[in-house]
This record gives structure tokens, sequence and C-alpha cells, in this order.
């Protein structure tokens, strides 16, 4: 029994044995029926605290359990100044490490074959996942811009982004030691784009292939 409590019954002992006994005066039962009021008083002021601490103290908790996530799904990215004297983009992405290599150091304008440009490149970018993340596996996705496709063999835009995804996979698995069974290939046409196709700099970012990396579950 706490001390509130224990206090509001002594004080219901004292009025009734008063009010029993013939011998209490008005002020004195005023006295104590303004402590009980006060006391109620007091009572439903905790009750209201301790639920408004309850409810703080579930707030807490969903935003400490969101920030937990978000540190696991992000973790802070790797600096590369390799990769960043090339020109390539990488990032971190729904918890996977995403490297994005530009179309204008891999291939020529509506061709699916690799420049000495991106053969080097992509040398560069094996030695980082074989050291890095030799242990994950390796989405090799292919981006275009929403030109219709004019001047090339391709029949659509994802024909093409599928064809320089392939050629991707070959060079690194054929001339940069990646494992094959660790690599999957996929093209997306102009379907996923980074920027706006409203001008040359947002298709410019928009055509590329991006190399995404998925750890193995623990």
């Amino acid at each position: 029994m706490n001390a509130s409590t224990t206090r509001t019954s002594g004080i219901a002992v004292l009025g009734f044995l008063l009010l029993t006994s013939g011998c209490v005066s008005q002020q004195t039962l005023k006295d104590y029926q303004d402590e009980v009021r006060s006391l109620r008083e007091e009572r439903t002021q905790l009750k209201k605290e301790n639920r408004q601490l309850r409810m703080q103290n579930e707030s807490y908790e969903v935003a400490l359990a969101e920030a937990n996530t978000m540190l696991v799904e992000e973790p802070e990215a790797l600096a590369y100044d390799e990769l960043d004297a090339l020109g390539i983009d990488y990032r971190n992405q729904g918890g996977n490490f995403v490297i994005s290599i530009p179309a204008s150091i891999t291939f020529g304008s509506g061709k699916a074959a690799l420049t000495n440009q991106g053969q080097q490149a992509l040398t560069v970018v094996a030695q980082t996942l074989l050291r890095d993340y030799g242990d994950g596996f390796f989405w090799i996705e292919g981006h275009t811009d929403s030109d219709p496709i004019r001047k090339s063999s391709w029949d659509s835009n994802r024909d093409l982004s599928v064809a320089r995804a392939m050629e991707v996979l070959h060079f690194l698995v054929e001339s940069a030691g990646i494992p094959d069974d660790q690599c999957v290939v996929a093209g997306h046409g102009q379907y996923s784009p980074m920027a706006a196709n409203d001008d040359e700099a947002g298709k410019a970012r928009n055509r590329r292939v991006e190399i995404v990396v998925h750890r193995p579950q623990a």
C-alpha cells in the first residue's frame, strides 16, 4: 500500500469516527472533505501522468526500432578513390551496395560492345568487388534513357539494356575473375530511371549499368 492510499484510508477512518461520535464540527468536516477531494485530484493527476509516460516510452521504443532498422539497411558508404577517379558512382541502397557505371564510360552510342575505357573501368570494379564483397551475389542490371531505338539493330531499349548487362557479365567472369554462379543479369530498359529524361544531363544519368551487391543472409 502506497503513502497516498494509506493517507486516504486514515482520513476516511478519522472521518467515520468523527461522524459517528457526533462531536465533529462543521469546519472539521469541511477540512476532511477538502483533504479527500485533494487526494482524489492528486490520484487522478498521477494516473494521467503515468499514462502519458507510458505513451512517451512507447514512442521512444518505436523511434529506436526505426533508427536501428535504418542503420541495418543503410550502412555507412565506404569511400573508393579508385572508383571516384574513373567517374563511377556508388551508394548504399536498401541495404545493398550499388556501383553505377555510366554508359559514357563503357559503351558507344547505341552499342553493346565494351570500349577500352570500359574494360579498364570494369577491371577496377571487379577488384573492388572481389576484395570487399567476395561473398556477395552480383546483380548486373542494364538501364537506358527513354529515347526510342532508331539507328541500332536492337528492337527496344530493353533489348539493348540486356545486351549491355550481358557484355559486362562476360567481361567480369571471363577476364576479371568474378565467379559466374554469383551473378544475375537483368535489363530494365528505360523503366527504372535515376533522373527525368527531360534533358541530356538526365538522359546521361539514366544510361548506365549497375552492379547491385546482395550480401548472403546470416
